[in-house]
């Protein structure tokens, strides 16, 4: 197993559990790949545990909104094997290793779609104590620095209203002194808290269960090419610390190299125009799996609608170098007050749409209007309530990010225009025009407000609509947002078995491809929470399952 992301991590404790001799080698010297720095959500239909937490799912009402979506595509046998197996998946890790998962009460798909849910098809993982892990706790990739607090603390959604406002109820107040506390305490004996949830939990989750049973991890091994044997892939070429060594595989390999990251052949040779700067993988995510895998034949599937999945990010220079990019997830676009414009000044999306459907608002209006980076602009009000990307709600002396030229301010609607270069006319009429539809609810241009995912990210409290409330008066504030990939949906063509395809769709003998090293089963669509980790564990686990000969007795196949 080639790639220490979730999929990889998958397919060799799945390996092991069916009796395999594995071995997974991991580029870097941390485990967890995009994963740790996700949310660690799984987009599984139709589970048990969606069920036994009051919020049942069905199989079909999934397949009836992925054909919304993917059109005939949904008649790939990928998408059967993953809606068959996901369920089995989920109950396979939780009975056999310590890798568990819950769905929350509301968690929407991105799509307004027939089929779509509400709650119950995306779940989360458990929180796991990172002390259990001893010294390799070390080993777990940290998350994003932007997404921690006092040195190091890991903070989800629900956590973010207790630490705001502490003393506006004893709930508060006790949680927030249990967070405080608790991280105190961690910082006396580790570099950051222990405290794991979101991607961090299930990093960690499945590295307790692959030391739980002795599967060998070897770090700071990096692939170089495949080995051929007679027609099979027989093993790997690795570059490590100490020297270039061979490992042979007997019945198979499996990439899961994090797919196109930062490689700049693939970026350049898959990415639109002008969205190839930033990146949020790993810089260890270099396209390692998918070259290896198009030199040993395999085919690359580019018949996509996006090569990648899209998050809007802005960007700031820190004082001790370090360079923050910070992506939008949901914290402030879709809270009310704010807008998207492009160099004409004008909106081009709905902000509160999920962030890949943002940046490919962003790229279809850079086709005829420079979109590339485009501005959110609000008012002080809404950086007090809400922030607005690197600023913490509550933020009262902004010079800092003022003087980095990470954001943006102007005492008028005009002079905002000035700074940012955008046509004042048309930005103050974009403004008024927005301020008009606040005042009736209605966003008669794209809709904002109008769906469960928007109004899930909204503001509850805000009246008539949860995503729109007026801007003005000044002073008004604008940060800049660039296109990044959170992941890649381009890579190498798979069959149902994660066995990577030649052109002629033969699978070649003895290698397969999961994760992002395979080409997204949702073909450059962003379906909902988790649809990029759920396929990324299920063809991992179908993989191993195919690799120790166990899909046919499962009835899987």
């Amino acid at each position: 197993m080639i790639g220490a992301g979730a999929a990889g991590m998958t397919a060799a404790l799945v390996g092991a559990l069916e009796g395999l001799d594995t071995i997974l080698c991991e580029k870097s010297d941390m485990v967890g790949g995009t994963t740790a720095t996700s949310a660690g959500t799984i987009w599984i239909p139709g589970s048990r545990q969606s069920e036994a937490a009051g919020a049942p799912d069905s199989i079909e009402a999934a397949k009836t909104y992925l054909a919304a979506l993917l059109d005939e595509d949904v008649d790939d046998s990928r998408v059967a094997a993953y809606l068959a197996t996901g369920p089995a998946v989920l109950d396979y890790l939780q009975q056999k290793a310590s890798v568990a998962f819950t769905p929350p009460p509301v968690h929407p798909d991105y799509h307004a779609r027939p089929g779509a849910a509400i709650g119950g098809r995306a779940l989360g993982v458990l929180p796991f104590d990172g002390r259990k892990l001893g010294p390799d706790f070390a080993r777990v990739r940290p998350p994003r620095r932007e997404f921690m607090v006092l040195g190091g603390m890991m903070v989800g959604k629900t956590d973010i209203p207790s630490l705001l406002h502490p003393l506006r109820s004893l709930e508060n107040f006790a949680k927030a002194a249990c967070l405080l506390a608790r991280q105190a305490l961690d910082r006396i004996h580790h570099p950051r808290g222990t405290r794991l949830i979101m991607g961090n939990a299930l990093v960690a989750r499945l590295l307790s269960s692959l030391k739980k049973h002795a599967v060998e991890i070897r770090y700071q091994t990096q692939l170089t090419e495949l080995i051929e044997d007679e027609g099979k892939i027989a093993g790997g070429r690795f570059t490590t610390n100490d020297s270039d060594i061979s490992i042979r595989a007997r019945r198979g390999v499996v990439l899961a190299t994090g797919g196109i990251g930062w490689s700049s052949e693939l970026r350049s040779r898959l990415f639109p125009n002008d969205t190839q700067r930033y990146s949020l993988s790993p810089d260890s995510n270099t396209g390692d799996g998918i070259l290896a895998g198009e030199r040993a034949h395999g085919a690359l599937a580019q018949d996509i609608r996006s090569p990648a999945l899209w998050m809007p990010s802005s960007v700031m220079q820190q004082p001790d170098g370090h360079l923050s990019v910070f992506p939008h997830i949901m914290l402030d676009r879709a809270k009310p007050g704010l807008i998207a414009v492009n160099s004409g000044g004008v909106r081009f999306v709905n902000e509160a749409n999920s962030y890949h459907d943002f940046v490919e608002g962003m790229i279809r209006s850079h086709r005829t209007t420079s979109s590339i980076p485009s501005f959110l602009i609000c008012d002080r009000s809404f950086i007090r309530d809400y922030g607005l990307g690197l600023v913490h709600p509550g933020t009262r002396d902004l010079s800092a990010f003022i003087k980095s030229g990470y954001l943006f301010q102007g005492d008028t609607i005009a002079k905002l225009a000035n700074e940012i270069d955008v046509k004042a006319d048309a930005l103050a009429g974009t403004i008024e025009r927005h301020n008009r539809f606040a005042k009736s609810g209605v966003d008669e241009d794209f809709g904002r407000g109008a769906s469960e995912l928007n109004c899930f990210n909204g503001d509850p409290a805000n009246k008539p609509n949860p995503c729109l409330r007026r801007i003005g008066p000044g002073p008004y504030f604008a940060v800049a947002v660039w296109p990044s990939d959170l992941a890649s949906s381009a890579g190498l063509r798979t069959d149902a078995n994660g066995r990577v395809l030649t052109s002629e769709r033969q699978p070649i003998p003895g290698l397969y491809a999961a994760g992002t090293d395979a080409a997204s089963i949702f073909r450059g669509t962003y379906p909902g929470p988790g649809t990029m980790i759920g396929p990324a564990m299920v063809f991992a686990w179908r993989a191993a399952m195919d690799i120790a000969g166990k899909l046919n007795e499962l009835g899987l196949t």
